[in-house]
């Protein structure tokens, strides 16, 4: 088969269009022949060798490696001890999380079935691809954690916020993949959602239910609000504590990228900082993924790159002021 291989630690260029074995499944696993797969911030973390993560939580990297987390596409073997899937089944996933052998930059995959949903209907592979790991944080994050492992970055179990009508939500990056779903997951649960993004993803995020509309080049968050319950920050940075002014005492601020906040500062202003590192959780993708056939969820596609090109679709990652999610297909 075809896979997307880099034999060391680069720029997009070290990708490469490679000739490999198909996967073999083991127990518990389902072979899948992949229609799309989703590209994702730690895909390029790994590319460049995981310098975003601290050196002491850095693992060790065995090369050559395919990268990839998230697909959609159609089982083609199934293991003799799984059920719940058979040949021919429409499948969509993030698989293996947190960790870094998902390989679904490829035309197969090897997955756990206990990583795997049932695609919904209403939604392509282009779209289901996009969905698995930025919708499984958003949700995690806002609705349900799953389980019961402490966030790596706090050594705190997080505890979902509770979100009820009244409830105010501030998304920074909210045009992005976690953004997007943050602000349809927030109005789904009755929230009033302020969103912030450039100017040019104002009608995208109209069109997803944002109430209240920032366009951060021209105007301070902390100028024009005040009062939030909820921040979920999913640009993070040096810069994130800016937004802690705009929490009301006793709210809560989700970073979703690496910062850092003073505990003093949070303590002073009666502010809970909370984080988790999103796992993969077949059973939670096919709960919430039935909101895409209830009509009340969407996926945005910012771009689709044949599989071959994946170093262009690093390339436009890199440019940032992504709308959704950036797609490799998959020729069948």
């Amino acid at each position: 088969m075809k896979a997307i291989q880099f034999h060391e630690a680069g720029g997009p260029e070290v990708l490469r269009y490679d000739e490999v074995p198909v996967p073999e499944i083991g127990s518990g696993e389902v072979l899948v022949r992949v229609h799309a797969a989703g590209v994702n911030p730690p895909d390029w973390y790994l590319r460049e060798g995981l310098k975003v993560m601290p050196v002491e939580m850095r693992p060790a990297l065995d090369f050559p490696l395919i990268p990839g987390t998230d697909m959609s596409g159609v089982v083609e073997a199934v293991a003799p001890d799984v059920s719940g899937f058979a040949v021919g089944d429409e499948v969509f996933g993030m698989l293996r999380f947190p960790g870094f052998d998902g390989r679904t930059y490829a035309e197969y995959v090897a997955a756990p079935a206990s990583d795997l949903a049932h695609k919904p209907a209403d939604i392509d592979h282009v779209q289901a691809a996009g969905a698995p790991m930025a919708l499984l944080t958003a949700w995690q994050y806002l609705v349900d954690l799953g389980h019961e492992v402490p966030s790596p970055f706090t050594g705190q179990v997080h505890q979902p916020p509770s979100i009820t009508p009244g409830t105010t939500v501030l998304v920074n990056g909210a045009a992005g993949g976690v953004g997007h779903f943050a602000v349809q997951l927030a109005k789904w649960k009755g929230a009033h959602v302020i969103a912030v993004a450039s100017g040019r993803h104002e009608s995208f995020l109209r069109e997803l239910g944002t109430d209240e509309f920032i366009d951060y080049t021209t105007t301070r968050a902390a100028d024009v609000v005040s009062g939030v319950d909820v921040v979920i920050d999913t640009v993070g940075g040096p810069d994130s504590r800016r937004f802690l002014t705009v929490l009301k005492r006793g709210g809560i601020m989700l970073p979703v990228f690496f910062a850092e906040y003073d505990p003093e500062e949070t303590a002073r202003l009666g502010i809970t900082v909370s984080n988790i590192q999103v796992r993969s959780n077949g059973a939670q993708l096919a709960e919430v993924g039935s909101l895409f056939d209830k009509g009340r969820l969407r996926i945005g596609v910012d771009s689709t790159y044949p599989l071959s090109e994946a170093g262009d679709a690093h390339r436009r990652a890199s440019r940032g002021h992504i709308q959704g999610k950036i797609i490799l297909t998959v020729s069948q």
